[in-house]
């Protein structure tokens, strides 16, 4: 399925996925192709992106997503993408996404759940 991430200055990500985790306002939930239609709004957290060539992470701020059964689209106040393009530093990816939640997150332990989540997948990106 097709997935677009878009921010006020621009695109974050686009591309095929095979699955994505969303931190949906009324808790985490993940979406498949196929997924049944939906628009909900997203809370600050991580958007856990599946593709055949691994996985991804984007933190967020806060926005909404719209599902259909064969496309998702994400738009968000800010974003911080940790991807494993050439040239892409993610130690700083990983302070600036620690930095966004901290200035959103809710709560103590949503903040260490996100932040544990983002320092994961930074480490099997090193």
């Amino acid at each position: 399925m097709k997935l677009e991430i878009v921010a006020p200055l621009g695109k974050i990500y686009e591309g095929e996925v095979k699955e994505i985790t969303l931190p949906g306002s009324d808790g985490e939930f993940g979406v498949l192709e196929g997924h049944a239609p939906l628009v909900s709004t997203l809370k600050a957290g991580v958007v856990d992106i599946k593709k055949d060539s691994g996985e991804e992470l984007v933190a967020i701020n806060w926005g909404y997503v719209e599902v259909t059964s064969d496309k998702v689209n994400i738009i968000v106040d800010e974003a911080v993408p940790l991807a494993t393009s050439e040239g892409h530093d993610i130690a700083e990816a990983v302070e600036k996404a620690k930095k966004l939640m901290a200035d959103f997150a809710e709560s103590g332990q949503a903040l260490a759940y996100t932040e544990g989540k983002i320092e994961s997948v930074a480490r099997k990106l090193i």
